[in-house]
């Protein structure tokens, strides 16, 4: 796909939260994010000066129903950290802060640790590197199905399981 066509990054992620305060005392103390104000009732998160993947917005609602598995729901919110040294910083704090946050998991690709933010939101933290081209060429990226090597054994049943995969031209999509 040619680079003006590709998903090159994401302006912020939008939650809903019963509880405001407990979220900025979190974000703010914890994680490291500024608060940058609120506009049209949702308040605004950034990261490390901003830009793609680095901001962050809530809407307080303050009775609206806890989010539930279904079509279309998200599963979690990845935040990117440089590298292991740094993702162990931030595990130690969210720890204190009594976030309950898991073990670092080897993904092969990168390094994961995740929790559960004040509102019930699952976040990720996940390492740079060493990536997705540390077992495939970048001109190739993702034309194929690449396992973890733990995962390798059970490739015929994972790729059974899968369903087929059409090109643009088949689906009606524009390259």
């Amino acid at each position: 796909m040619p680079p003006e066509h590709q998903i090159r990054g994401l302006h912020s992620v939008r939650l809903w939260q019963r509880d405001l305060a407990s979220n900025t005392a979190f974000l703010t103390g914890v994680l490291g994010f500024v608060d940058l104000g609120a506009e049209n009732e949702w308040n605004a998160f950034g990261l490390d000066g901003g830009g793609s993947g680095k901001y962050l917005e809530i809407r307080e609602i303050p009775d609206s129903e806890r989010g539930r598995w279904g079509v279309g729901g998200i599963h979690h919110v990845a935040w990117r950290v440089a590298d292991v040294a740094t993702e162990l910083m931030v595990r130690e704090r969210i720890e204190r802060a009594r976030r309950r946050p898991t073990e670092v998991i080897d993904r092969f690709w990168f390094k994961s640790v995740y929790f559960l933010e004040p509102g019930g939101v699952l976040f990720e933290l996940a390492t740079e590197g060493p990536g997705f081209t540390i077992d495939e060429d970048a001109e190739t990226l993702g034309e194929h199905l690449v396992l973890p090597p733990w995962l390798e054994t059970h490739r015929a049943e994972i790729e059974a399981a899968l369903p087929p995969i059409k090109p643009a031209t088949e689906t009606g999509a524009h390259a």
